[in-house]
């Protein structure tokens, strides 16, 4: 079993090398997807995900119970993708149902807690290798607003948290990986 998050930012190339990654394994494919088509843009954007799999993969889309997806899918003969943490922390940040808190002291709901707890357990035990792909957003300037910099301050922490348990780390750029943690299989 082998944990690898793929790290990188906005169109670096890291969802379609994670997916190479995931196709030269040689096992089943599974693919969690978190984001959540709330407007045209993002119901676009899950759409050209979507078109560029083909059907050897199974999709499952998961945006807030990650780590029981996880338990549910992953096994020896599959590699499970998940694309992406990020879109998994928005959602539970905003899973009270506060759709754009900017008072300074941003209260994180229960269920974010909870379900971060889950994932990096669910990680530890997951039967299968898996793949999470999560964009790296603490490379540019700070934030002006209360939730944007929660969100920063969020991923960051995520981003540590599961690259401790994961086997690989990779940092894509370009299009081009560089292993931060552990080394090209």
């Amino acid at each position: 079993m082998t944990r690898t998050l793929v790290l990188g930012g906005a169109r670096s190339g890291k969802s379609g090398f994670a997916e190479k990654l995931a196709l030269a394994s040689g096992k089943e494919l599974v693919y969690i997807a978190t984001a959540q088509a709330g407007d045209g843009e993002m119901a676009s954007r899950i759409a050209h995900h979507r078109n560029q799999r083909d059907d050897r993969w199974i999709t499952v889309e998961e945006p807030l119970a990650l780590a029981d997806a996880l338990a549910r899918w992953c096994a020896p003969q599959r590699v499970v993708l998940v694309d992406c943490l990020t879109l998994w922390l928005s959602n539970l940040l905003f899973s009270a149902g506060d759709a754009s808190p900017e008072q300074e002291d941003i209260v994180l709901p229960p269920r974010f807690h909870t379900e971060r707890a889950a994932l990096l357990q669910a990680l530890e035990v997951c039967a299968g290798d898996v793949l999470l792909v999560s964009n790296e957003v603490g490379m540019g300037i700070i934030p002006m607003g209360a939730v944007s910099r929660c969100f920063v301050d969020e991923a960051g922490r995520l981003n540590q948290a599961v690259a401790a348990v994961c086997d690989q780390a990779v940092f894509v750029a370009a299009g081009l990986p560089l292993y931060l943690k552990g080394t090209p299989c």
